[in-house]
Formats: C-alpha cells, sequence, structure tokens
C-alpha cells in the first residue's frame, strides 16, 4: 500500500492509506482506526445493491453508509473484532466490491424478468387451469342442493358400509361371509379342496 495526499472525503492523514488496485479517490484504508472508507458513483449502484451488500458484511463489521454528494455514496467498514493489518483490511474492500457488483448483478436480473416472474406466480396460485372466466362463473350452479354421486364417491366408508358389528347382519343388506356362495371352479372343472 502506498500513502498518499489524495483527498477522500478530506485530506489524508498518515495512518490512512490508499489500497493498491484500486482507485486513490475511490477507496482508502485508515488502520489505525481499522476501517475502509469506499466511495461508489450512485448511477452505477442501485441503492438496493448497497443496503444487500451492506447487511452481509454487518457480522464482522460496522458498516455506516452515506451519501457525499448526488452522484456518489460512501460505504464505511468498521472491524468488530481483533486488530486486522492492512492486508486484511485490502481483502474486506475487495470482498465489498465484489458483493456489491453481485447484489447489483441480482437487482438487475429481478427487475428484467420480474415479469415473469409476477406471471409465473400468479400462475401458481390461480391454479393450472387459471382463474375461471365470467362465463365460467355464470354457468356454474351454486344452489344448495345434493348434487349427483351414482358411484358413490362423495361417501364415506363408514356411511356406505356402516360399521360391522360381531353377529349382526351388514347393514346393506349383503350377505354374511359364511353364506356367501362356493368358491369358483379351477381350470379343468375340479373344485379346490376344503380347508
Amino acid at each position: 500500500m502506498t500513502i498518499s495526499a489524495l483527498s477522500f472525503p478530506a485530506r489524508l492523514t498518515q495512518m490512512q492509506a490508499v489500497v493498491d488496485g484500486f482507485p486513490a479517490d475511490l477507496c482508502t484504508v485508515d488502520v489505525a482506526k481499522n476501517s475502509v472508507e469506499l466511495r461508489v458513483e450512485s448511477g452505477l449502484y442501485p441503492l438496493g445493491a448497497l443496503y444487500g451488500a451492506a447487511y452481509i458484511f454487518i457480522d464482522r463489521c460496522y458498516v455506516l453508509l452515506g451519501r457525499p454528494d448526488a452522484a456518489h455514496l460512501s460505504v464505511s467498514l468498521a472491524w468488530k473484532k481483533g486488530t486486522p493489518d492492512e492486508v486484511a483490511l485490502r481483502e474486506l474492500a475487495g470482498e465489498f466490491m465484489n458483493e456489491l457488483l453481485s447484489c447489483a448483478w441480482r437487482a438487475k436480473i429481478s427487475e428484467e424478468s420480474r415479469s415473469i416472474i409476477e406471471a409465473v406466480t400468479a400462475q401458481a396460485f390461480a391454479g393450472a387451469m387459471g382463474a375461471p372466466s365470467l362465463d365460467d362463473l355464470e354457468k356454474f350452479d351454486f344452489s344448495d342442493g345434493a348434487f349427483e354421486d351414482p358411484l358413490g364417491i362423495a361417501m364415506s366408508w363408514e356411511d356406505k358400509y356402516g360399521k360391522k358389528k360381531s353377529g349382526a347382519a351388514p347393514s346393506d343388506g349383503a350377505t354374511p361371509p359364511s353364506a356367501e356362495a362356493p368358491p369358483p371352479e379351477t381350470p379343468g372343472g375340479a373344485k379346490p379342496e376344503a380347508t
């Protein structure tokens, strides 16, 4: 790292350093305060992306967001635990910028595909057939009358067959198991042996 006298946002002190690989006016490190100062263009990074990236770092840094002017957003990351060296602070700045880029990209994808996401979500909530049309609703009979069930599908098992009581005949008029018809003959005309 090199010490510089460039301003961000004011004149750098001897303890502040410009981070190698970053533009001097966009990123500085203050080793004495265990902090990194970043400045990003608000036109490139939406505010929601900045919030998302900052949220990722709140477990290990104190994060302060600001707007020094209309064209820029500022981020101050102050290390919470321990004393990091210059390399760790540089890595912190790099990780934050990568996360900011990732959040901005996700926000752009989400914005561009919002109509598709809304359509799929609406379809999922409406069901595979979609919402009924007004004509379908007009034709539907909402009367409280009973509907026909010729196969007895809507009837519960207990209603259809009843609970069998020992020694009593079934309630539906069926023949008891002992009075059932004899078993069918096997192929060749022989009757199965009784056990």
